[in-house]
């Protein structure tokens, strides 16, 4: 299952294949920016081999996303997540930073709570998002979320607070 093409943009499961493409975006420190640190080419693989597991388990996971003609974009899709202590499915997305800017994340994020609502009949998606970072803001508030919560989790025991914006789909 995947979500609809959109009018620039397609979705398909990530791959081994994608280990270069996938390396490039993840290590860039300004894509990875709220992140603790960008991520080597070992957590890139491990990034992979999750969202294939998502896909065995689940149906779903971050995608690859990509131009009609096959052009490398990022990824975005659906994660579980922990917020306050509770399972909350996400939607997450990362652009190459030279097409950052462009709508990419929106159009990919918005087919991607459609298919949240209309396929798995979710009633609450949510976005976590690093305090700092405006332009994730802006792709969660353009899918309709507004700010629920704050929490202090993260993983790898970082202590940041993160921003929990969600819309309910039902």
């Amino acid at each position: 299952m995947l979500p609809h093409p959109t009018p620039r943009l397609r979705f398909r499961q990530m791959t081994l294949a994608d280990l270069d493409v996938m390396n490039s975006m993840l290590s860039d420190p300004e894509v990875m920016t709220y992140y603790p640190a960008p991520k080597t080419r070992d957590e890139a693989a491990a990034w992979i081999e999750w969202n294939q597991t998502n896909y065995a388990r689940y149906g779903y996971g971050l995608w690859i996303v990509e131009t009609h003609d096959g052009g490398f974009v990022g990824d975005c899709g659906l994660t579980w997540q922990q917020v306050n202590g509770r399972s909350e499915l996400e939607v997450g997305y990362h652009v190459r930073r030279e097409l950052q800017g462009r709508g990419y994340a929106s159009e990919a994020a918005l087919a991607c709570r459609d298919f949240a609502r209309d396929v798995l009949g979710v009633e609450l998606l949510v976005a976590i998002i690093h305090p700092e970072n405006v332009a994730s803001r802006r792709v969660a508030e353009r899918l309709g979320m507004r700010h629920l919560e704050d929490d202090g989790g993260g993983s790898g025991g970082e202590h940041i607070v993160r921003t929990v914006m969600g819309v309910e789909l039902g």
